[in-house]
């Protein structure tokens, strides 16, 4: 059979197994809506482990990662620090939202800043910015998924047909299971993604190299500037590694899609070790990546698109049958990313908007059905950004993290207890200066100085929130023990 037979039928295997175990986790789901939505806050480590980082890692690790490493080389590596401060971040913030989720029956990370400063204009301004921000990232992993499959079949499935299919299998079975149908799912491509991307990238460097060791020595004789680090002056600056680690730690792990997994552990123990572990499979994923994209820029030099690197490397030099099962994995790696955003967009719609504005208290089985009309909707809006716009895929999850960066001195007015209190006005006061800056910073200013656009808008933030709530209201005394007696309460047990 020719190679780009054996990789489609091996994407196509995988996409009906996706599927049955959706079917499976659906026989298994309840028409609760805390069920559908949280999986009814029954996540143990080892499934909320490898959905997390199958979460972290999609098609940003597997094919932008490459492609950066492709066109900037080894100055990637240094941004992948941020993993390091998303294990700390969860350790300490996450494990305080979950106490709050259990306590107080969160969803979403609306219903926290919306409690906590008693206001509607919050719930409604953190639930836009985290969907439209978010949409990004489905965009990130629908291209991804086209660039995957077009690459697999020699592009005899076209880029447009390619994700169009994908997207459809990762809703089908979202809306059948719920998140019980994401996190089964994440599970299996937790460990696919890491076991294809570690064997297809070694197999690929001693193949054409004879090992790590000679790449790097040809590299050194060929391509010296790929492994150097780039100076202030230049695009991946450390301005800009300093940014994208901010973007990517912090502004990850506020989007509804990690916020919804701390909601969903089975307790805050739970949450602490997935801190303590996670950064583990994070950044050693990005040593292969770094093999494939530094390999590629000697053997196929002048791509127009260096996202599609490692599947083109696949193809060309692997045997068929590694070649389509690495590929299944690199699906796997999109998917565990698109159906949980696909699913947290979701939720925030349902939960913040549907139930909270447009029909209350209708039964739990109606908004369940609501949910999975709103999956279709998000379908053909990733859908259409995706084939009407193309930009590095690194570039689009650093976009959408600095958007959701904007919910961070709300929410540290929440989760962190203090002397001085952050108000609604001077969260809401904070978000529109701290968006406002973000976008000039894209058109008009980008990167000044070389900092990351991200970091300029979120300092814009902070310095915002704090000044206006000096001389705003803060939320009433009831909340503020309410809340912060919780988290103190929560700490203190843990310390004890």
């Amino acid at each position: 059979m020719e190679p780009w037979v054996v990789a489609t039928t091996l994407i196509f295997l995988y996409l009906v197994l996706a599927l049955v175990i959706g079917l499976i986790a659906n026989r298994r789901s309840k028409d609760d809506l805390e069920d559908f939505l949280l999986m009814g806050r029954k996540a143990g480590f080892v499934m909320l482990y490898l959905t997390v980082v199958a979460t972290y890692h999609s098609a940003f690790a597997f094919l932008g990662s490459g492609g950066f490493f492709y066109t900037h080389g080894i100055g990637f590596w240094v941004a992948g620090t941020w993993t390091v401060l998303v294990g700390g971040i969860t350790y300490v913030l996450g494990s305080r939202i979950w106490a709050l989720g259990k306590r107080f029956g969160y969803i979403t990370p609306a219903d926290l800043m919306a409690d906590f400063y008693e206001s509607d204009a919050v719930r409604i301004v953190v639930a836009i910015v985290s969907v439209l921000f978010t949409i990004l990232y489905i965009q990130v992993q629908a291209q991804g998924l086209g660039y995957i499959l077009s690459a697999a079949s020699g592009d005899r499935i076209s880029f447009e047909l390619g994700t169009l299919i994908l997207l459809v299998v990762a809703a089908g079975y979202l809306a059948l299971g719920g998140l019980r149908a994401v996190y089964w799912t994440d599970v299996l491509q937790g460990v696919w993604m890491y076991a294809a991307v570690w064997i297809g990238a070694l197999v690929l460097t001693y193949k054409l190299f004879g090992g790590p060791l000679a790449l790097w020595r040809r590299l050194a004789a060929e391509r010296p500037d790929l492994l150097t680090v780039p100076g202030p002056q230049e695009y991946f600056g450390p301005g800009m590694w300093f940014g994208m680690t901010i973007a990517l730690s912090f502004g990850i792990v506020l989007q509804p899609h990690i916020m919804i997994r701390y909601y969903s552990a089975t307790s805050g123990r739970v949450i602490k070790w997935l801190g303590a572990t996670t950064p583990i499979y994070l950044m050693t994923l990005y040593i292969p990546a770094a093999l494939v994209g530094l390999g590629g820029a000697l053997v196929m030099p002048g791509l127009e698109r260096p996202d599609r690197i490692f599947p083109l490397m696949l193809i060309e030099y692997a045997p068929p049958l590694l070649a389509g099962l690495v590929l299944a994995g690199a699906t796997a790696a999109a998917m565990s990313t698109l159906d949980s955003i696909l699913h947290s967009n979701m939720t925030v719609l349902t939960r913040d908007v549907y139930q909270r504005y447009i029909k209350p208290g209708a039964t739990d089985r109606h908004y369940v059905w609501v949910g999975r009309a709103l999956i279709a909707v998000l379908l053909v809006v990733g859908y259409v950004l995706s084939v009407r716009t193309y930009e590095s895929l690194v570039i689009l999850v650093m976009l959408s993290g600095s958007g959701a960066l904007q919910l961070l001195p709300g929410i540290l007015g929440v989760c962190m207890p203090g002397k001085r209190l952050t108000t609604r006005i001077g969260v809401l006061a904070g978000i529109a200066v701290g968006l406002v800056i973000l976008y000039i910073m894209l058109f008009v200013k980008p990167n000044w100085l070389g900092v990351h656009h991200g970091v300029w808008a979120l300092g814009a933030n902070f310095l915002t929130t704090y000044a206006v709530s000096r001389f705003t209201a803060p939320p009433s005394v009831a909340t503020v023990e309410r809340i912060h007696g919780e988290i103190e309460s929560f700490v203190y047990a843990d310390r004890s």
